[in-house]
């Protein structure tokens, strides 16, 4: 079979669309089928910087996610959000409260599900904000899955890189403008997440 995969996620400055794209290519390595989704906007036009206006652009031909559509047929499901306080933006809880439907039709229970995250420092809530995203998976029914020990690149030691046992992340610097993009490194786990996933999804539908 080919799995279906949402990648839901949501990106101000750039750094978790290109983990979800490197996610997606992930999925389709493991043979899956991956479906790229952004959650609505929240922020008003007049708030939007320079360069976020130029993320917006860029992204511009990936679908707003639909919560009362886009949980109907998949799966799994992998969430990407910045961390905020050490928790999900705005922009994503908004998508996840608006999913009672799904929750009452039990439409992501045994469907294994993750996370993916960025922040401004290698300190800066990465971990909590992965695990707060699990709380919800949780009430959904879902199966988490992680990235375990075995994808070794979330332990080096030459150089600044995200990544842990709760899934893959991306340090994106003090800003704005968080100039720093995902190194190769946080792109690898990205995909590794995706393949990982996939692999998973087949065998739970099997």
């Amino acid at each position: 079979m080919q799995p279906t995969i949402l990648i839901v996620f949501y990106s101000m400055y750039g750094h978790i669309y290109r983990m979800a794209k490197a996610v997606a290519e992930g999925v389709q390595e493991a043979g899956g089928e991956p479906v790229l989704r952004q959650v609505a906007e929240l922020v008003p036009d007049e708030a939007w910087s320079e360069e976020v206006v130029t993320t917006k652009e860029m992204m511009k031909e990936i679908p707003i996610a639909n919560p009362r559509q886009d949980l109907e047929k998949i799966d799994g499901v992998i969430v990407g959000t910045p961390t905020r306080f050490g928790n999900m933006c705005a922009q994503m809880r908004n998508f996840w409260d608006q999913t009672g439907g799904a929750w009452a039709k039990g439409l992501l229970v045994t469907k294994p599900a993750a996370a993916f995250t960025s922040s401004n420092n290698q300190h800066g809530g990465q971990e909590t904000t992965i695990i707060s995203t699990h709380l919800t998976f949780l009430h959904h029914g879902c199966v988490i899955i992680g990235l375990p020990y075995s994808f070794k690149e979330q332990m080096v030691m030459n150089e600044i890189t995200g990544g842990s046992p709760y899934g893959p992340s991306t340090v994106a610097g003090s800003g704005p403008p968080y100039q720093r993009m995902p190194t190769e490194n946080d792109l690898k786990l990205a995909r590794s997440l995706g393949k990982h996933l996939t692999e998973i999804a087949r065998k739970l539908s099997s």
